[in-house]
């Protein structure tokens, strides 16, 4: 019998868990596809008779990228109400509880469908990211939910072991083949542009608790890069060669047979499983651990699964399956997620399985670098695309520092560096009257769209446009070490081109932050509000700063939660904020 599972990932989160939905299904011995909702001609929707989804909502409550356009069909109003009559559906979203439009992706999608007329066979389910045991915590009970009522609505029973679901087939090539680089260096669908990195400076102190870098990319056909305010640079970032060294030193050291110079060629194992873009031509092992492999991800249950199939010791054995169960959560998030165990470390705890690894396993548990994205600081005005990022430097447990992949690549691009990434749409909507002002709050590297937008307004004005206030609030912790874009912020300031709020927390005995600013202003921001129709945005952290800031408004709108809600239903009042 077919099942179409359909994914919706922004991370690659949710096409994990489609992915093993897919292969649970085949235990069960379906048949059909696992598709983006890109990948997938929407318009056979009404062809299908069972349907599982599943979602990841991003940014403020929108839907990834990969299923906008999906989405942007199933809006349609001239679709009748029975369109999907004859389709049972399951849907299964990924979210984050610390954001107020919690899981609205998927919830937006299961509403519809119903309005469609398809029938959902088991409850929406809502996986949270602030629980616990992360998206498992939902995710293994709802999919346990799945097959149970399939299983007894359809006299289906499983027929096979999950571990004997294989994704790849691994070919090593004996004979010379000429391998393509470039091609490795973004293996997204869309075209990238070319960049030069033009500058790359750290702007806090050395003596800050937080390494932030300013990146300024210029030259090589920039000017026919366009963008908007509030749009975003989608990056690709490659492993450092202390990682990719430590990959081959565990693997020489098992003496295993195959090494960075091994040239493989891979495809799917099965006909329902597109083959991922990076393995479209042959590839050594030196470039997908350099290009595709993400060697500092968290190991996930099918990592743990397949390095425990040809395992000699027991105990090794037993505790790897275990992590792969329900019973075993409470173990498995000890022992990776709290000290955010990576890949390498857990292959050196577990080095009886190492020993026995295969290229085929390789592949087949090796999770893929993701692209991240970051707000673009400047205007297109300006001739240059600037970027503000955080550099990912913690401590846990663990005797060496957790890294962020992306920024501490970032960190360690050279001025001159050719750079391929992609211009993305940001969730940000301004009004499309100039006149309307604009209230932003940017704590920290949040304030990057708005240097944007106010480079953008400035220009406008500068070629006689008129347009609205512009206030600003940013915080940071020390007027001497991290505050960002000081210079713009007293440029802006001497011109009275824009109304500027800093909050320095940790300059005086009391910590001031943003919304202590926010209700110092209360009555000039709600006549902005109430009076000129002024557009809210809020970036930065997703920890509390936005709750506190969402409260300071209410407040300052005479308590008035309705009106502030109305505001967001409006898009007058918007968040961008990440965790």
């Amino acid at each position: 019998m077919r099942i179409l599972v359909l994914y919706g990932s922004q991370t690659g989160t949710a096409q994990d868990v489609a992915e093993q939905i897919w292969r649970e299904s085949r235990q069960w011995g379906f048949e059909g596809p696992v598709l983006s909702l890109e990948n997938y001609n929407i318009q056979q929707l009404i062809e299908e008779r069972l349907v599982v989804f599943v979602v990841a909502t991003t940014g403020d409550g929108m839907e990834p990228d990969n299923m906008k356009q999906a989405w942007r069909f199933l809006l349609k109003r001239s679709l009748p109400s029975n369109s999907l009559d004859g389709m049972q559906f399951a849907c299964l979203g990924l979210g984050d509880s610390s954001y107020s439009k919690f899981n609205y992706a998927a919830k937006k999608l299961h509403k519809r469908l119903l309005n469609l007329g398809a029938k959902s066979i088991c409850p929406l389910g809502l996986c949270d990211d602030q629980h616990d045991y992360g998206y498992l915590g939902t995710s293994l009970a709802w999919t346990a939910e799945l097959w149970q009522t399939l299983s007894s609505t359809l006299a289906m029973r499983k027929q096979t072991d999950l571990a004997d679901v294989k994704t790849f087939n691994v070919r090593v090539l004996e004979q010379e083949t000429t391998l393509n680089e470039e091609r490795l260096q973004w293996t997204q669908r869309q075209t990238p542009h070319i960049f030069k990195l033009y500058e790359n400076v750290r702007t806090t102190a050395e003596d800050h608790f937080q390494d932030v870098h300013f990146l300024q990319l210029s030259g090589n056909n920039c000017e026919t890069i366009t963008w908007q305010p509030g749009d975003v640079l989608e990056v690709q970032p490659q492993n450092s060669s202390e990682s990719i060294q430590e990959l081959f030193d565990l693997l020489k050291e098992h003496n295993l047979e195959f090494n960075a110079s091994t040239v493989v060629e891979v495809s799917s194992a099965h006909k329902d499983l597109p083959l991922p873009l990076p393995y479209a031509e042959p590839i050594s092992l030196q470039q997908a651990a350099q290009y595709i492999w993400d060697l500092t991800a968290k190991p996930r249950q099918r990592f743990l699964e397949v390095l425990s199939l040809n395992c000699e010791d027991e105990l090794e054995r037993e505790k790897l399956l275990e992590f792969c169960t329900a019973e075993g959560l409470d173990d498995l998030i000890a022992y990776v997620n709290r000290p955010r165990r990576t890949i390498l470390e857990l292959l050196q705890d577990f080095r009886h399985a190492t020993a026995k690894l295969t290229l085929s396993q390789l592949f087949e548990m090796m999770p893929r670098i993701q692209t991240r994205s970051f707000s673009i600081a400047s205007d297109v005005s300006t001739g240059t695309l600037d970027l503000l990022v955080a550099v990912v430097n913690y401590k846990t447990i663990m005797h060496t520092p957790r890294l962020g992949l992306c920024s501490n690549w970032l960190k360690h691009l050279e001025s001159g560096v050719e750079l391929r990434a992609a211009v993305k749409t940001g969730t940000m909507s301004w009004p499309q009257d100039p006149g309307t002002p604009l209230i932003m709050i940017g704590p920290g590297t949040g304030i990057a769209p708005f240097r944007s937008i106010i480079q953008n307004r400035l220009q406008l004005q500068k070629a006689g446009v008129d347009i609205g206030a512009l206030v600003v609030f940013f915080g940071c912790r020390n007027r001497n070490k991290d505050y960002h874009f000081e210079q713009d912020f007293k440029a802006w300031q001497d011109s009275q081109s824009v109304e500027v709020h800093v909050a320095f927390s940790r300059d005086q005995e009391n910590k001031v932050y943003v919304q202590d600013l926010i209700k110092q202003r209360a009555s000039h921001l709600a006549n902005l509000i109430r009076e000129q129709n002024a557009y809210v945005y809020v970036a930065g952290s997703s920890n509390n700063m936005p709750k506190a800031v969402r409260e300071a408004f209410i407040e300052a709108l005479d308590n008035d939660a309705i009106y502030l809600d109305q505001l967001i239903k409006q898009r007058r009042y918007q968040e961008e904020t990440w965790a």
